[in-house]
């Protein structure tokens, strides 16, 4: 991996003073990466912290071995989904532990590589799976499904307007095969002028769709308490309004002990909160981390604390 290329951690200040990172801790990274959140963890908690990385992508797990090869025994590397966070934690004896992190979203190590089909500024295969070993390719869903499952996956994950007009246009064209066709069918199925490359939405709605993120996200997020000693931090970087909702959402829920429906004469579920928030509104980067760090920009960080 020596033309590896790098991701730049967001928020890394601020996701070690949420998370109160200290010496003889115990950290999960649920999305370790190239790892650069995990390298600073280690620092701070040294010299006897440890940390459990885990990542679906085998590419990431073997330069994130490269990176963090000087910290031995502190260290355990999982290649998985961070959907099977307890049981790989227990696995890995990191029960209970005291702060889990996930950093969601695609990394530069996927988008710069033109061969894994993230980007559609350089040719590529429509590929998209950030394990290669999946199934299910991007190719495969803009070739098989409809035309109305293209433009709900295109609706629902991408928030794309015209998302039946795009699903109505790759039909029309298929078979596709490479980043850089659909791109063009989609900027011409839309037309529109904005800052925003007309296939961002699409090309983002087909990412999730393709790695199963929303709902791996929403598996992982209880078992993050589960895993947590009691005080334990738990810390989300968010990149679009999609997963950000749903972890607001997940934390509003679990700081609160009652969630019956609103006018009922009393609390029949028997609820207790789990969580206490400790961001209620999410932490951005700074304007001069956005501007070092353009990819930054649409970060949002929340923090919980186990009760």
């Amino acid at each position: 991996m020596k033309n590896a290329v790098l991701h730049t951690p967001v928020l890394v200040r601020e996701v070690m003073e949420g998370l109160e990172v200290k010496p003889g801790g115990r950290y999960i990274d649920s999305t370790v990466g190239t790892a650069g959140h995990a390298k600073v963890i280690l620092d701070l908690s040294s010299p006897d912290g440890t940390l459990l990385g885990i990542d679906q992508d085998p590419q990431a797990v073997e330069v994130a071995q490269a990176m963090l090869q000087a910290y031995g025994s502190r260290v355990a590397l999982v290649h998985d989904s961070f959907s099977r966070l307890a049981a790989i934690a227990s696995e890995k004896d990191f029960v209970p532990a005291d702060g889990v992190l996930l950093d969601l979203g695609v990394s530069s190590l996927q988008l710069e590589q033109s061969e894994r089909g993230f980007s559609f500024q350089a040719e590529g295969p429509l590929d998209m799976r950030m394990d290669p070993h999946s199934r299910v390719s991007a190719e495969l869903l803009v070739n098989t499904l409809t035309e109305q499952e293209l433009a709900e996956v295109i609706a629902r994950y991408g928030e794309e307007p015209k998302a039946r007009a795009v699903a109505r246009a790759i039909v029309r064209h298929r078979p596709i095969g490479t980043t850089t066709q659909l791109a063009e069918i989609v900027a011409q199925a839309i037309r529109r002028r904005s800052r925003l490359h007309p296939a961002t939405r699409t090309f983002q709605a087909l990412r999730i769709a393709v790695n199963d993120e929303l709902d791996a996200l929403s598996a992982v997020l209880p078992q993050a308490i589960d895993v947590l000693r009691k005080g334990g931090r738990l810390a989300v970087i968010s990149f679009h309004s999609l997963e950000d909702r749903l972890v607001k959402q997940f934390m509003a829920r679990e700081s609160t002990d009652c969630i019956c429906p609103p006018g009922m004469p009393g609390c029949r579920c028997g609820h207790q909160r789990t969580l206490v928030r400790l961001t209620r509104k999410p932490i951005r980067p700074s304007p001069a981390e956005s501007s070092e760090n353009p990819r930054s920009r649409s970060a949002k960080l929340r923090i919980a604390m186990k009760v």
